[in-house]
């Protein structure tokens, strides 16, 4: 590991930003008959969002807990839960969500998936 000095974090802690974080959990309705296509449209809605530039980040989770996924936006927490409440997966109460305000670094992503 590089060393990192205590100038270079008070400049780069300097430069982050906010953005909204959001904990996608299963809902009551999560194994019910029509919530295999809610979630469709739920990812479809994710992918507009992706396009627009609102949603950095997302992360369907893959174990058999609550956690449904978990998502970064480029938006307040309050524009954050408009956007929310607006999707089919979480009105038709198959998904419900938290929103917290987070900080970090503009242009941070996730690394490439290695070859295999």
């Amino acid at each position: 590991m590089e060393p990192i000095s205590d100038e270079y974090m008070r400049d780069m802690l300097a430069k982050t930003q906010a953005y909204s974080v959001v904990l996608l959990r299963r809902a009551a309705r999560y194994d019910g008959p029509d919530a295999r296509g809610l979630i469709w449209e739920h990812g479809r809605r994710n992918f507009a969002l992706r396009a627009d530039g609102v949603l950095a980040v997302v992360c369907p989770a893959t174990d058999d807990s609550d956690l449904a996924g978990v998502g970064i936006f480029n938006a307040t927490p309050e524009e954050t839960a408009r956007i929310m409440d607006g999707d089919p997966a979480v009105q038709a109460g198959v998904l419900s969500y938290e929103v917290h305000p987070v900080r970090s670094f503009p242009g941070d992503g996730l690394p490439a998936a290695p070859a295999r």
